[in-house]
């Protein structure tokens, strides 16, 4: 296991889980990820990915929701969890993630290889 791998299991421990809105996609965008996150996900054509920046929507957002929810990038999992990207819908955990953890993330994501997906 490599480093960030490692890095972002410590990181998705401590993203706090909520119930969105059944149906709603408003935060399933254009969104980058780190390079070992990217490799977890199934591969899209090119084609795929330039549909879905064309509809700033993700290539990997289906008709019935996120089909790579269980392996989602940090930047996605944290929607809704931080007043710094609140969900559309004033949804999010009972608890918001724990600011030093939110700014560890934001470090990392900065300090790391992005891919836009």
């Amino acid at each position: 296991m490599t480093k960030n791998s490692q890095v972002i299991r410590f990181f998705r421990a401590r993203i706090p889980s909520f119930e969105c809105t059944p149906g709603c996609h408003d935060c399933c965008g254009p969104v980058t990820a780190s390079s070992e996150e990217v490799s977890r996900l199934p591969v899209k054509s090119e084609q795929e990915h330039d549909r879905a920046l064309e509809a700033l929507s993700c290539p990997y957002l289906g008709s019935n929701g996120c089909q790579v929810y269980g392996e989602r990038p940090l930047i996605c999992r944290l929607f809704g969890t931080t007043p710094s990207l609140p969900c559309p819908n004033g949804k999010g955990p009972a608890v918001m993630i724990a600011p030093e953890i939110e700014r560890q993330i934001h470090y990392f994501l900065a300090n790391t290889r992005q891919v836009l997906l």
